[in-house]
């Protein structure tokens, strides 16, 4: 027990200077942006990809979190500020990329017209644009890459919109305030921890699929500085069939930015849960930014 608090409060102590240089020498991480052109940019690569999935990233996430809230429980408009953002950034995203089912509605009628009509091979964006233009199968299958969009960029939107389907043994007949603590507890306990797992296996996933040598969550950073050295880009680009869509790379980096929503979101959903626990049932929903279907359709919105 000891040790195990000892190991925590090391880490959040080691979280400021982890922090710290990182953001005074971001080249030993980011010039690679540049291209890898050097030895040194490989490696800062390999630093990247790394700390991206590493504990000392997590406790530097953590630290944050635990200051921002420290914060907000000091001055609540600091909170309701972090809430208005998050869930702010969550709507936006999450309706700009809804509109993915309405091109992927219209994407399926073009295929079924061009294929079945006009008995066509192909399809073109752009007319005699050859990266624009790609066989009926790639678009038939890319429309998977839209459905993805969705699931991923618009989770955490629904949530914010009341949409996702709630399961509701006995949260409806408890108090406001006891409404809080479980909306409180289950941001905690189930919304991010399953959030960091997926971060944590979504981001070697993805890189094994863009870099090679292969990276694994298991190498240590001595190990992966030496691979450094043959490292070079291997974006995937095979298909699950003869001239099928082939980027299925976008695939993972989908998970990888849905986990970290879904993160930014439980931060949100806690905030808010404490907030209006401390003010009161008079808080409920306060700032919070839901769509309407317009006037008279109120009975069916949120409804899920």
């Amino acid at each position: 027990m000891l040790d195990g608090l000892v190991w925590l409060f090391s880490n959040i102590g080691q979280a400021f200077v982890n922090a710290a240089y990182a953001v005074t020498h971001p080249n030993s991480w980011l010039s690679w942006i540049g291209g890898l052109e050097t030895t040194e940019d490989k490696q800062a690569l390999m630093r990247f990809v790394y700390y991206g999935g590493s504990v000392e990233f997590f406790f530097v996430v953590f630290t944050l979190f635990l200051i921002a809230t420290a914060v907000g429980i000091w001055r609540n408009s600091f909170m309701w500020g972090c809430v208005r953002v998050l869930e702010g950034f969550a709507n936006t995203v999450g309706r700009f990329f809804a509109w993915a089912g309405l091109l992927m509605v219209l994407q399926q009628i073009v295929i079924v017209f061009m294929q079945r009509i006009f008995t066509v091979a192909e399809i073109s964006l752009i007319w005699k644009v050859d990266w624009l233009t790609a066989d009926v199968s790639w678009w038939a299958e890319e429309l998977k890459l839209y459905n993805a969009m969705i699931v991923c960029l618009c989770a955490t939107y629904t949530f914010v919109q009341g949409g996702h389907v709630r399961v509701d043994l006995i949260y409806s007949t408890i108090s406001h305030r006891a409404k809080r603590v479980v909306d409180m507890l289950g941001s905690l306990i189930f919304m991010m921890p399953a959030a960091v797992l997926t971060w944590m296996y979504g981001w070697y996933f993805m890189w094994r699929h863009l870099v090679t040598p292969k990276v694994s969550a298991s190498d240590k950073l001595s190990l992966l500085e030496k691979k450094a050295r043959i490292l070079k880009w291997n974006v995937e680009t095979i298909g699950f069939s003869p001239n099928g869509f082939n980027a299925y790379f976008l695939f993972k980096v989908l998970l990888v930015l849905f986990a970290g929503m879904v993160f930014l979101q439980a931060i949100a959903f806690f905030y808010r849960s404490f907030l209006e626990f401390k003010e009161g049932a008079a808080s409920a929903g306060k700032y919070l930014d839901r769509d309407s279907l317009g006037e008279g359709e109120e009975a069916y919105e949120g409804t899920h």
